[in-house]
């Protein structure tokens, strides 16, 4: 741990005892997975509460499966939180119900300029802003430059079709029986996969207010999926898997490929636990021959005010110290700045830019999941088909049909 990080856990001690005395007492939402870990959020707030004693922040975090309905239902019973962390795919549906404060107001010239314009996606929505963007991220291709090695594979997979090539040489090599791990549970997880490969192949899920993911680009990356699974490159027990379960199996050894969140980089490539650290690679995720070069899922999330909250004004103060640029790049090892000249900081790059620059191509093509109010019906239906493709109850044509006449659209 740095002593930097230790510094703040210890302010964090020293202040519990004086808590209960603040004038404010602000209560928070997080999310228990991927991205900054619990310990970082902690010291991150520690240091808030160490500049501005006169305001408490009790923290608490869940599942990201739990983080919406957390929300919603917390609107209805009084307004238990001031600060919520949302994703990228709630503002519309939060805006809508009156979820969270429209903040436009409050940003100024300097964020505005400093914060990656693609980031400002995550928290815009018809014209308003509903937060500051927190967590920029994406989803990559992990490998182990070991294992591609001893198969022969001399260069990371640049196309979808290269990754099934190479983890056909790494199964014949007897090296894992399964070499991709992916995270294709019955969960938000598969659909974040599932638009990272759509994106490679040129989908699209709306057209023109209809569903138009059952065809095309939609349809090739659930078949893509489904075929990885039944040649045996992809491991069968990933359709139960989340992300960490992926981390998990990547970082014993037990895979040579997985596709992830960016904190999975540092965690399996220096990690006290990790069996492969020092041979993690990690490159964007890969393209289609002649449609596209590089393929990637906005995965981002941001933190907002709750219309219901009594401390709005201390509650954006706390935004402003969580998202601002020197303690976005002191926890820059699990999730990457959103703001621009950070990239050319060295306390943020060093020792990383094998991501870096996995980020920079990454970044620049991520692909949104749809923008609608209705984002979590379509959603649910869209797990659920596939779920059945997955799992051979349906085939892929099938499952997409299913899900459109389910979506909401």
């Amino acid at each position: 741990m740095k002593p930097t990080r230790i510094a703040a856990l210890m302010a964090a001690t020293a202040l519990t005892g004086t808590a209960a005395f603040a004038d404010t007492e602000l209560n928070a939402l997080f999310m228990a997975q991927a991205a900054y870990s619990e310990e970082d959020i902690r010291a991150m707030t520690a240091s808030f509460e160490a500049a501005n004693p006169d305001v408490s922040v009790t923290l608490e975090f869940v599942p990201y499966e739990g983080l919406h309905d957390k929300t919603v239902l917390s609107m209805g019973s009084g307004g238990a939180y001031d600060v919520v962390l949302f994703d990228v795919i709630w503002p519309a549906e939060y805006a809508r119900n009156g979820v969270l404060v429209d903040v436009s107001d409050k940003i100024t010239d300097e964020m505005t300029s400093g914060i990656l314009p693609g980031a400002w996606t995550t928290v815009d929505f018809d014209g308003a802003s509903y937060g500051l963007p927190w967590i920029l991220d994406t989803k990559y291709l992990f490998y182990n430059k070991e294992m591609l090695a001893e198969a022969g594979v001399d260069a990371p997979p640049a196309t979808w079709d290269d990754l099934r090539a190479a983890a056909q040489k790494v199964k014949d090599a007897g090296l894992v029986e399964y070499p991709i791990a992916m995270s294709w549970a019955q969960a938000e997880a598969a659909v974040c996969d599932y638009t990272t490969l759509l994106s490679a192949y040129g989908g699209d899920f709306i057209t023109d207010g209809q569903p138009a993911f059952q065809t095309g680009g939609g349809l090739e990356a659930l078949e893509y999926m489904t075929a990885s699974i039944e040649d045996g490159l992809t491991n069968p027990n990933s359709r139960e898997f989340l992300e960490e379960d992926v981390r998990a199996v990547f970082q014993n050894g037990d895979a040579a490929f997985a596709l992830n969140w960016t904190y999975m980089y540092n965690l399996a490539n220096m990690g006290e636990d990790s069996a492969v650290a020092g041979k993690v690679g990690v490159v964007a995720a890969p393209g289609v021959s002649g449609v596209s070069e590089h393929s990637a899922v906005n995965g981002s999330m941001g933190l907002g005010i709750t219309s219901t909250s009594e401390h709005p004004d201390e509650a954006w103060d706390y935004i402003v110290h969580m998202t601002s640029q020197p303690v976005q790049n002191a926890y820059a090892r699990l999730s990457l700045p959103i703001w621009a000249s950070s990239y050319s900081d060295p306390a943020v790059t060093e020792g990383q830019e094998e991501l870096i620059e996995a980020a920079g191509k990454g970044l620049a093509v991520m692909y949104p999941r749809p923008m609608t109010a209705n984002y979590q019906e379509m959603s649910m239906a869209l797990q659920q088909g596939i779920q059945e493709a997955l799992l051979g109850m349906a085939s892929p044509a099938e499952a997409l049909e299913g899900a459109a006449e389910n979506s909401g659209l």
